[in-house]
């Protein structure tokens, strides 16, 4: 009872990470534009219609490529594109082929928007559009770099503070950046504290992992590691519904971010792991922790810390004298890693598989919402195939195995890959489904692989291979170069990784590796 209570009040909070690594795919969106005009607009003509105002051509408007056709109350006709307009030389009447003389001007008087989905967005707030668009492509991927920075550093603070600050911190964090995101004055100041928030829901998923497991007894610690991504996706069905209900970006903010907000209230109550006690040789209180747990699961006789620390000490004597080898105090550094050719491959197997885990992870959650039809329930189905896929990888790793559980995973998301890339684009609900069987495929790869590498590896690599994660939102945008290229690249990198997979050695059942 006492070990399902912190459990499920520690993975709740998981949910907030998961708010927080999505919540861009709705506020940083690119709605319809077109330069902004100089004056007062009288009549307005697209390529196929004509109307008296520029909100009522957006529904019509089908192509970035055309532009759009106005006159202003003073007579004069320009043509407004993306990112510059053009004034007509003569304006005798409002047609929208012109073969006269033209004066072209840049967009200095701002930018018009289509808010009829989108009120408004980062984007819209700060015109991250035409020169500016880059800016607008740094937002996710500054967030990974603090994902990545967040994990190495509060994992360290976590090993010398303990957990149980480190959980208040970061979820404390959590709160009161995501509030603060909403209140941000200038793009850059909404980048840096957007850096802080990933730095803190980093953290917390990092530290949240080490403390449930902790917690958790070895028979249920596969399923209970597993599903701290199942409420990470809950998370992402989310933001689906608070983008669909809320459609202005700093409102949406607040309401993501407060969704968490009872943990934060009562995250104080949690105690600290008997684990981490013992390694700091405070024992009265890792005895406090173990007689509230057994007062909690109703044991009438509860483990004594003196008794288990002598047997643990005559334990350790006894190998010491046993055994001379010294290589177990040995302080180990990222060369070890690359020892020899064995281990260099395991490696840099290890590194491409998480590569392709969390490239693949982000390119079907975050272009789900171009996909066609409804974006909000594009990115709600996206969240909700992840919940069944950590089950099917926790049968998997149990009965087969976690090598044979991963291969066929990785070459079916590159099968996926393939078939998404043949099916016409016309077939909306087909393509959709396609996507939500890769994000299926890649999430029992992806979630399994951080078990794998813990067994694998000393944490060190863990820490060193998230980052690879930082460079998958770039990917994303590898759609402008070719609409299919993201998937293309997924699905070669799954394809190699699957192959190499066959080379890993099985842990199922196997005790961690020391040296």
């Amino acid at each position: 009872r006492f070990q399902a209570c912190v459990y499920f009040a520690s993975v709740f909070q998981a949910m907030s990470c998961g708010i927080h690594y999505l919540a861009s795919v709705f506020m940083a969106v690119t709605p319809n534009f077109v330069c902004g005009i100089p004056g007062n607009v009288s009549s307005v003509l697209s390529f196929n219609s004509s109307e008296s105002s520029i909100e009522d051509i957006w529904t019509l408007w089908t192509s970035t490529e055309n532009y759009i056709v106005v006159q202003l109350e003073n007579g004069e006709v320009w043509e407004l594109n993306q990112c510059s307009r053009s004034k007509r030389e003569v304006s005798l009447d409002l047609a929208y082929e012109y073969k006269g003389n033209k004066s072209v001007f840049s967009c200095s008087d701002g930018f018009l928007y289509d808010d009829t989905k989108w009120k408004s967005t980062v984007v819209t707030q700060w015109d991250l559009v035409c020169d500016r668009e880059w800016l607008a492509k740094l937002i996710q991927p500054t967030f990974m770099l603090g994902v990545l920075i967040g994990a190495v550093v509060f994992g360290d603070i976590a090993d010398r503070l303990g957990r149980k600050r480190v959980i208040w911190f970061t979820s404390a964090g959590q709160f009161v950046f995501g509030i603060a995101v909403a209140f941000t004055f200038d793009y850059y100041s909404f980048v840096i504290v957007r850096f802080l928030l990933a730095m803190v829901s980093s953290g917390y998923l990092v530290v949240a992992f080490v403390y449930v497991t902790e917690f958790v007894g070895i028979k249920a610690r596969t399923w209970a590691s597993m599903h701290v991504h199942a409420f990470f996706a809950m998370g992402i069905m989310i933001v689906a519904l608070v983008g669909f209900l809320v459609r202005t970006w700093w409102v949406y903010q607040i309401f993501v971010s407060i969704a968490t907000l009872p943990f934060v209230l009562c995250c104080w109550m949690l105690p600290e792991t008997p684990f981490w006690l013992l390694s700091e040789e405070r024992y009265e209180d890792a005895q406090k922790v173990i007689n509230i747990m057994a007062r909690w699961n109703k044991v009438s006789t509860p483990c004594k810390v003196s008794e288990l620390c002598s047997v643990q000490h005559d334990d350790l004597v006894s190998g010491r004298t046993g055994d001379n080898d010294t290589s177990s105090t040995k302080k180990h550094n990222i060369l070890d890693l690359f020892c020899n050719w064995d281990i260099a491959r395991r490696t840099i197997t290890v590194w491409l598989i998480w590569f392709t885990g969390s490239l693949g992870y982000y390119v079907f959650s975050l272009s789900s919402v171009s996909l066609g039809g409804n974006e909000y329930l594009n990115l709600f189905l996206i969240g909700a195939v992840e919940l069944p896929c950590y089950i099917v990888a926790c049968i998997g790793m149990d009965k087969l195995g976690r090598r044979n559980t991963l291969i066929p995973f990785l070459i079916l998301s590159a099968l996926i890959c393939v078939l998404i890339m043949v099916i016409p684009q016309d077939f909306n609900i087909l393509i959709i489904l396609a996507n939500m069987a890769g994000k299926f495929s890649i999430g029992v790869a992806f979630g399994l692989i951080y078990l794998y590498t813990a067994e694998l590896y000393p944490t060190i690599v863990r820490s060193l291979a998230v980052g690879r994660s930082v460079v998958a939102p770039f990917c994303v945008y590898l759609r402008s170069v070719w609409i299919f290229m993201p998937l293309l690249l997924v699905g070669i990198m799954a394809l190699l990784s699957g192959i190499l997979t066959i080379m890993l050695p099985e842990t199922l059942g196997k005790p961690l590796t020391n040296t």
